[in-house]
């Protein structure tokens, strides 16, 4: 690990970044024209005093999960990342396959949609980057490992995972994920990522099975479905999904269909400021436990 480099390093990116870029005001009184540390904890959902320790060389070496969050939190291209996980002293994640980080413009177009929830999403339905008003609806879904960070593989195998969605609906809703895994298995053509999760999921899910033996084909673009929240109760809500080039990454944007399901989103994003305030070092966003796994893709 390269604390003095590390340190640096970081220190000039966040110094780089106009508040602005991240959907943050650059109200008159801020002496600095870049982010405050107080700013990029909030963002990569960490503390204060670890931020600091970081910009001081004085850390312990970090996680490749907080490099992950401080990549986001920093909007740091592909390039600087790799730089980023070197300087750690960790191998940065592969280029392929659903490991990949969130593509640095579509982490932009996050900040850019403010209060309207929107996620990227692989094409294996990894959430790799959320903004806040979609983790205030959702709960936090980047922080799982294994099997577990893949939507479909959670709403397979853990009951609990279905609770977001209506049981009128998931019937639906389990046809499609399969559908759109068949259409990825199909344009990766023997990957072994996405082969490996096919037979991992055959052999832990019946239901998985039943519906995979049916061959159902399809990529959803848009859709329409229900989200169910804990606290403001039931969101019917658009999905719109837009595509990279290379068909591995999603931007995934949920709007409210209805005025009611405005309000509700209106009063979630309230409720969200009062139980988690914004000061970086009490700041808490919801975890998958608080909301349920979205019913993404």
């Amino acid at each position: 690990m390269q604390r003095d480099q590390l340190a640096d390093f970081l220190r000039r990116r966040r110094e780089a970044i106009r508040p602005a870029e991240v959907g943050l005001a650059d109200g008159p009184r801020r002496r600095t024209s870049g982010l405050r540390r107080e700013e990029v904890a909030m963002l990569a959902g960490m503390s204060v005093d670890y931020v600091v320790r970081l910009e001081q060389g004085r850390s312990s070496r970090p996680s490749p999960q907080l490099l992950g969050a401080l990549a986001r939190a920093l909007r740091l291209s592909d390039d600087e990342r790799v730089h980023l996980f070197h300087l750690a002293g960790h191998q940065p994640p592969p280029a392929d396959g659903t490991a990949r980080p969130a593509r640095a413009g579509l982490v932009r177009m996050l900040d850019l949609l403010g209060d309207t929830p929107a996620l990227v999403v692989s094409d294996l339905a990894e959430v790799l980057a959320q903004n806040r008003a979609a983790i205030l609806l959702l709960g936090d879904q980047t922080g799982f490992s294994g099997d577990r960070r893949y939507l479909l593989y959670r709403w397979f195998t853990e009951p609990g995972a279905r609770a977001v969605c209506p049981p009128e609906e998931r019937e639906d809703h389990s046809r499609r994920l399969v559908a759109d895994l068949r259409a990825v298995a199909g344009h990766c053509g023997g990957d072994p990522v996405v082969t490996g999760l096919i037979d991992r999921l055959q052999a832990a899910s019946a239901d998985f099975r039943r519906l995979w033996s049916e061959h159902e084909v399809a990529v959803h673009r848009a859709d329409r479905k229900t989200v169910r929240h804990p606290r403001v109760g039931d969101l019917l809500v658009d999905c719109e999904t837009l595509v990279t080039p290379d068909q591995r990454q999603q931007l995934l944007v949920l709007t409210p269909a209805d005025a009611e399901s405005r309000e509700r989103l209106e009063l979630l994003r309230v409720l969200g400021i009062e139980e988690f305030p914004t000061d970086a070092s009490s700041a808490r966003a919801p975890d998958a436990s608080d909301a349920g796994t979205p019913a993404a893709g």
